[in-house]
């Protein structure tokens, strides 16, 4: 009875630490300049944020980078009916990608690479969502 419990116990910690990771947003908001500047971290299967907030018709500025490390990572939005063709490989160095969002919705980012015959990062979790409002 007392590892039911403990079992319990820890899958109701371990549902609420990825409720947590679920719950992070970026709203972007615009600048001075009219822009609306995102930063985005890419790593070991993650994006940081990994829900972002754009306004369509505003361009955006988003700056793409992966954590130190040995693993190829990318950063891919395939929407060219919105305004979103991207392909760009991630490195220690920010990369700045310029575009307008042209069309409202949800649009999925991912990266794209892997390992020989293993699954794609993606496979692994490291996908996010570009939200594209009003």
């Amino acid at each position: 009875m007392r590892l039911l419990k403990i079992l319990l116990l820890f899958m109701f910690l371990a549902g609420i630490a990825y409720s947590q990771d679920e719950k992070k947003v970026f709203t972007a908001a615009v600048d001075k300049d009219g822009v609306q500047k995102v930063s985005v971290t890419g790593g070991s299967y993650f994006y940081d944020p990994a829900h972002i907030i754009v306004k369509v018709n505003v361009p955006v500025e988003l700056s793409v980078r992966k954590e130190p490390g040995i693993a190829p990572h990318s950063f891919v939005i395939k929407a060219p009916e919105a305004g979103m063709d991207i392909n760009e490989a991630l490195d220690k160095d920010p990369k700045v990608i310029k575009f307008v969002p042209q069309k409202t919705g949800k649009y999925p980012f991912y990266c794209d690479r892997r390992f020989l015959f293993f699954r794609t990062h993606r496979d692994k979790g490291m996908e996010g969502v570009m939200e594209v409002v009003e």
